[in-house]
C-alpha cells in the first residue's frame, strides 16, 4: 500500500533532525558537537523540544538560539502548557526578531500545581493564537499519529483532531515513531479521505537500546513489531548487535517511506549523531 498524495510528491523530499534541551553543561557541549556533525548532511532544520509541561522551556530557547547563531535554520517546539498569553507572545517575537519562521506547535501538559494557569490547552488553540499573533511569519508544524494518540478513543477521532488542527492553520505534521510503514500509508489515506492533504512527514526512531525503546514506546503509543521485538530481545546485552540490526530495520523502512512518497524524514536523534549518520548514509541522501 502506497501514497500518491500530490502534496507528498510536489517538492524535494526534505529532512530534519531533533534535539531535546540539555541539562547540564557536559550536555550543552556534547549538543554543539553532535550540531556539528548532522549539520554537515545538511538538513532542512532542526527542532527543539519544549518539555513536558514546558519544564524546559528556558533551555529550548537558549539551545533554539544557539543553534539559530550557529548557522542552522531552527524550530522550536512550543506549548502552552502552564504559560501565559502574554509570555507565549514574548517568545514569539524573540523567535521573529532571531530570524527564526519555522515551529512546532503542541498541545503540552499543564504542570501539576499550577491549576488552569493557561486558557490554551489543544494544539489549534495554540496555533490559532500564533496565527492571530504573527500572521503568517511561521511555518508551523504538528504532530499527528499513524498508529493513534494514546489518548484518544478511536482511529476516527485522532483522524478529527488533526484536522483540526490543519484547520487552524498549520502548514504540514511530523509523525510519532513507527516501524510499519503501512500504518504511515494507511494514514495519509486516511487523511486525503477527510480533506487533509498537506506534506506529513514520517518521524524516524533509531533503534541503538532495546529495553529504553521499549519503555517509551508503551507510554507514547508506538508499536514495535512482534518479529522486531524478539529479534532485539534475542540479542540480550549485545549491543553492537543491537545497533547492526536495528540500523538495518530503520534503514529499510526509510527506504519503503520515500519509495512510497513520503515527503522527507525526521529524526529523532536523543542527542546522538552516530546512528543517525549510518542510516543517513545507507540511504545515500
Amino acid at each position: 500500500m502506497t501514497s500518491n498524495s500530490s502534496d507528498n510528491n510536489k517538492t524535494a523530499a526534505r529532512f530534519s533532525f531533533e534535539f531535546f534541551p540539555p541539562k547540564t553543561e557536559n550536555g550543552v557541549e556534547k549538543l554543539r558537537t553532535v550540531h556539528h556533525q548532522l549539520a554537515e548532511l545538511k538538513p532542512d532544520f532542526f527542532s527543539v523540544t519544549y518539555g513536558a509541561g514546558g519544564s524546559t522551556k528556558i533551555g529550548t530557547r537558549q539551545t533554539v538560539l544557539d543553534i539559530r547563531a550557529a548557522g542552522s535554520s531552527v524550530a522550536p517546539h512550543l506549548s502552552f502548557g502552564g504559560s501565559s498569553s502574554e509570555e507565549i507572545s514574548a517568545l514569539l517575537q524573540s523567535y521573529i526578531s532571531n530570524g527564526i519562521n519555522r515551529l512546532v506547535a503542541l498541545r503540552g501538559d499543564i504542570p501539576s500545581g499550577t491549576g488552569t494557569a493557561s486558557h490554551y490547552y489543544y494544539a489549534n488553540e495554540l496555533i490559532e493564537f500564533i496565527r492571530k499573533t504573527t500572521g503568517d511569519h511561521f511555518h508551523i508544524e504538528v504532530a499527528c499519529y499513524p498508529e493513534i494518540h494514546p489518548q484518544s478513543e478511536t482511529y476516527e477521532s485522532d483522524l478529527k483532531y488533526f484536522k483540526n488542527k490543519i484547520e487552524a492553520g498549520a502548514d504540514s505534521a511530523i509523525t510519532q515513531y513507527f516501524y510499519n510503514p503501512d500504518a504511515y500509508f494507511h494514514f495519509i489515506e486516511s487523511c486525503m479521505r477527510i480533506g487533509v492533504d498537506v506534506p506529513v512527514v514520517p518521524g524516524i526512531m533509531p533503534i541503538t537500546n532495546y529495553a529504553s525503546l521499549a519503555r517509551f514506546s508503551s507510554s507514547c503509543g508506538a508499536e514495535i513489531p512482534r518479529w522486531i521485538r524478539q529479534r532485539l530481545q534475542s540479542y540480550g546485552d549485545d549491543v553492537e548487535s543491537i545497533r547492526a540490526f536495528g540500523t538495518e530495520v530503520v534503514s529499510r523502512l526509510c527506504e519503503d517511506l520515500l519509495a512510497g512518497g513520503a515527503p522527507g524524514l525526521h529524526f529523532y536523534t536523543m542527542n546522538q549523531s552516530e546512528a543517525v549518520v549510518e542510516i543517513w548514509n545507507n540511504l545515500e541522501l
